[in-house]
């Protein structure tokens, strides 16, 4: 919510995003060709990540065949750099399309991929309204960008 009620960047944050030149900043981890991996700002839970198609659509069948593919591959991607440097148990992997279907940003298609542990605080923010961060984003992107770096370049 804090997202959704706050302030805004420009039309779209995911488009600010692509523009910005410090991806460090703007949490991208990785960037492929027609997507791009960041973390969320506003996680669910620790290494909390969107994947998103650098082109501004709206839903995923407006998507050309290629962007599909690489969000696709991007998702497991991500999947494999969180096993490998935070070991959850499980994900929970999605898009909310729309803004009745739950979507904060509904004019930019994007994946969110959520680590989950036993035990963890995703409750927080559904009942709490409250995001429990046990690690800085900063120090998460820097434990996930080389991993991203070495998987990437193997899909």
């Amino acid at each position: 919510m804090e997202f959704v009620a706050g302030p805004k960047i420009g039309d779209c944050v995911f488009c600010a995003m692509l523009v910005a030149s410090d991806d460090r900043e703007s949490l991208i981890v990785h960037r492929g060709r027609s997507a791009f991996v960041a973390l969320n700002l506003y996680p669910y839970a620790p290494g909390h990540l969107l994947v998103v198609p650098c082109r501004h659509v709206a839903d995923p069948w407006s998507l050309e065949p290629s962007e599909r593919h690489e969000v696709d591959d991007l998702v497991t991607v991500s999947m494999q750099v969180l096993r490998e440097e935070l070991r959850p148990e499980g994900f929970n992997l999605g898009a909310n399309v729309g803004r009745v279907a739950g979507a904060g940003i509904a004019h930019h298609v994007h994946h969110h991929v959520v680590p989950r542990w036993t035990g963890d605080t995703n409750f927080m923010p559904v009942i709490g309204a409250v995001s429990v961060m046990p690690e800085h984003l900063r120090r998460t992107y820097e434990r996930l960008r080389p991993r991203f770096d070495r998987l990437a370049d193997r899909h």
